[in-house]
């Protein structure tokens, strides 16, 4: 009976390890070569716009050329003006407040601090004509920009200054019958020069990516499998998936890494075991900003200074602005490593006329959540950008100074250099008090790096965390990792397993030495 017990005991050993051997090939027929594949196919065009009568008219403005686009696509313009795009606000539930709107329009950041009083210059980014500060050019649909995406010619430009309108070179006809899906160029154009410069906000968004190789981007290489920004951020009705975690509260309508790539895409499945509490982006981005400096401190108190009273710029040894007289000093860096925090995709923010309780310390303008205990989040990697931004001392309220004028005298800061001014109408424009005094106070936003995606080879190795000095998740001390931690309870607990094991092997010893010679 002994002997059939082990024969079973035995049998149902090896099938278990048979069968998790065979769970452990278990995968996906290559699903790497199926996603090349599919993306190596590129979509064709379905319609030639240069054969439409209505686009061969001549346009002398941009909202005659939306009016024709109007006369095909009939429902077009109310997709647009539902969308983020456009309104530069959305409805988010926001922890703390409830229900409310988040944007542009009143959302606060450290890079040219606000929207709000500045709508000439920052509407170059906006996917419309005319905009204003009391949101007229938000109702008029010829006033929706459709060539500003959908571009094929590369020739279509937004003016500087000028609310959104189109240099006034543009060849709208030509432009009109070359429109297509859009591609990194209208993407970018933006989203790579956003903060007022290149690769100032994100740090792995910038010029490079327009055309990238396989060592920017694994996904974008022109040298690969040359993916577009849409290809990854679908699009329905005009609403496109990913939001910016700069002004996003809610974990919806996100893109993700496993949407294409599965929660268990590596053949080990100890690295799949790591995507319950690690993202993707964590191991598979070691640096950021690889081919263009990004911005990492910019000190607004600096700003104002003269040179025989004209405005003027200093560049460091690669060519980025060390200092501008109407922005202040800035501090850049190349190559970085990311710094990690826990996200659980929702977050909360710093909103116009928020007052400040405590200004002793610097204020998160984006508070991203999470923590090791909440099951929803994982380690993410970030950039960090600090600045020093104008703060009205006695209402405890950040200052949104009126930055552009049209000319001097107008109170903006970049033509006149006067804090008090540009501080007094900015206020005002946006409905909050103003002191009459200006201080300065230092502020950090959190930005999740998702781009510049690195080939497995140059991905961050086990001993980069696993270690005790210099740990790239040194500053996340609210979980054990195994090789950087150390508990005084596994200590013990191993070494005295170390030495029950040797005197277990000396006492056996002794033990069969003594009954070899007494037997």
């Amino acid at each position: 009976m002994r002997k059939i017990s082990l024969a079973i005991a035995i049998i149902a050993l090896i099938s278990i390890i048979i069968i998790g051997s065979l769970r452990q090939t278990e995968k996906p027929a290559n699903n790497k070569l199926i996603l090349k594949e599919s993306y190596s196919q590129k979509e064709q065009p379905r319609v030639d716009h240069s054969k439409f009568d209505i686009l061969k008219q001549p346009f002398t403005t941009p909202q005659q050329v939306t009016k024709a686009c109007e006369t095909c696509h009939n429902l077009t313009s109310h997709q647009v003006m539902n969308s983020n795009h456009w309104n530069w606000e959305r409805v988010d539930y926001i922890k703390g407040r409830g229900i409310t709107y988040i944007g542009k329009r009143n959302a606060v950041n450290n890079f040219c601090l606000s929207a709000s009083s500045n709508e000439k210059a920052c509407a170059k980014c906006h996917i419309g004509y005319g905009i204003d500060s009391d949101g007229k050019g938000f109702t008029d649909t010829t006033n929706i920009d459709c060539m500003v995406c959908h571009d094929q010619t590369e020739t279509y430009t937004k003016a500087d200054n000028m609310a959104g309108k189109p240099k006034e070179d543009i060849n709208f006809n030509f432009v009109a019958q070359n429109v297509g899906k859009p591609n990194r160029s209208n993407c970018g154009v933006c989203h790579f020069y956003g903060g007022g410069g290149n690769n100032v906000k994100h740090g792995d968004l910038e010029m490079s990516m327009f055309e990238p190789s396989k060592s920017i981007d694994i996904h974008m290489g022109t040298d690969g499998m040359n993916m577009t920004c849409v290809d990854c951020h679908k699009t329905k009705n005009h609403n496109i998936a990913g939001k910016v975690y700069s002004l996003s509260s809610m974990n919806i309508n996100r893109a993700f890494c496993e949407d294409c790539h599965t929660s268990t895409p590596h053949e080990k499945e100890i690295l799949n075991e790591h995507t319950l509490k690690v993202a993707c982006q964590t191991c598979h981005i070691p640096v950021y900003a690889k081919a263009n400096s990004t911005k990492m401190y910019w000190d607004w108190s600096k700003a104002g200074k003269l040179k025989d009273g004209k405005p003027y710029t200093e560049e460091d040894s690669l060519g980025n602005h060390s200092y501008m007289s109407i922005k202040g000093q800035f501090v850049w860096a190349r190559n970085v490593k990311p710094d990690y925090i826990w996200f659980n995709g929702t977050s909360s923010h710093y909103i116009s006329g928020d007052k400040i309780r405590d200004d002793s310390k610097p204020i998160l303008l984006n508070q991203l959540h999470g923590s090791y205990n909440d099951p929803e989040s994982k380690i993410v990697p970030v950039k960090i950008h600090t600045a020093k931004q104008p703060y009205d001392p006695i209402n405890k309220i950040i200052i949104q100074p009126k930055l552009y004028a049209d000319k001097p005298g107008e109170g903006g800061f970049w033509q006149d250099f006067d804090w008090v001014k540009a501080s007094e109408i900015g206020m005002k424009n946006v409905g909050l008090p103003f002191s009459g005094q200006v201080s300065f106070i230092e502020t950090m936003m959190y930005w999740p790096v998702n781009h510049m995606v690195s080939t497995k080879e140059e991905s961050v190795q086990c001993k980069e965390c696993h270690t005790r000095t210099n740990s790239r998740l040194e500053k996340l001390t609210d979980f054990y990792i195994p090789g950087r931690d150390r508990s005084q309870i596994v200590d013990y607990a191993g070494f005295g397993l170390i030495i029950l094991t040797i005197l277990g092997v000396f006492i056996h010893s002794i033990i069969r030495i003594y009954f070899k010679k007494h037997l």
